[in-house]
């Protein structure tokens, strides 16, 4: 850990305890103790103190550990071992990690897992503009009708979608870039149009890219693709909106 200090809330995320909103709860609820005194809300934590969550030690994994998974269909990208389908145990890491945002339990493809709170924070906010690629499969054939609109935006989730790149990729396929992620977004933009899909599958995630990975496997994100990647998210804020915006 850094010899500064940091925020509690910060460093239970960072060890991969839990998100900072679930820390604050813990925090309140007197489940987290620093030096074996009960902690406090917006207290932070120094090298060399010992900090217990839940009645286990806690510790900040000092090893970086980003991995791309090729997520098969029904695997749920949840850490809950109440979910026997959970991606955590289906990858079987050796180390605590966890898996950065969702893939819908029905699509497959990349989905990276890490040990790095800060990481998901990055990644997660839509305000940061990272790409995540796909390719889609819908039940009738591509238009460019449906391509235009596909482009331009569709209202969903009481909010229209952004522009995005879209492009064909066969008579009943398209490649797709989002910059956002909502909630089962490009089914929700096919059904809005009328089509179902029939197959999706995220082949890229920023400069991470899928490409021949096998179903099922995974590898370390490691050397210049990682060096590139961190690169990418240096100025990517890991604030809400609303935080960013007040200066917190």
């Amino acid at each position: 850990m850094e010899s500064k200090s940091i925020r509690l809330n910060k460093y239970l995320s960072d060890a991969g305890v839990c998100s900072r909103r679930e820390a604050d709860r813990l925090i309140e609820e007197g489940k987290v103790y620093i030096d074996g005194e009960p902690a406090v809300m917006g207290q932070k934590v120094i090298k060399g103190q010992k900090v217990i969550c839940g009645g286990k030690p806690v510790e900040k994994e000092e090893e970086f550990i980003l991995l791309a998974v090729n997520k098969p269909a029904g695997i749920v990208c949840t850490t809950a071992k109440t979910d026997k389908d959970n991606i955590v145990d289906f990858v079987g890491y050796s180390k605590r990690i966890y898996p950065i945002g969702r893939l819908d339990k029905e699509s497959e493809g990349l989905i990276l897992m890490t040990n790095q709170g800060d990481i998901v924070n990055k990644l997660l906010r839509g305000g940061n503009g990272h790409e995540k690629e796909y390719l889609v499969k819908i039940n009738r054939p591509v238009t460019e009708e449906f391509l235009r609109a596909m482009k331009n935006g569709i209202p969903i989730l009481n909010t229209m979608t952004k522009k995005c790149f879209v492009e064909k990729a066969g008579n009943q396929e398209f490649r797709i870039i989002l910059t956002q992620g909502l909630n089962r977004q490009i089914r929700r933009m096919c059904e809005y149009l009328g089509c179902k899909v029939v197959k999706l599958k995220r082949v890229r995630i920023m400069n991470i890219r899928l490409g021949n990975l096998k179903t099922g496997s995974n590898r370390r994100v490691e050397g210049k693709e990682l060096r590139e990647f961190l690169a990418i998210i240096s100025g990517s804020t890991n604030l809400s909106y609303k935080e960013y915006r007040s200066g917190k």
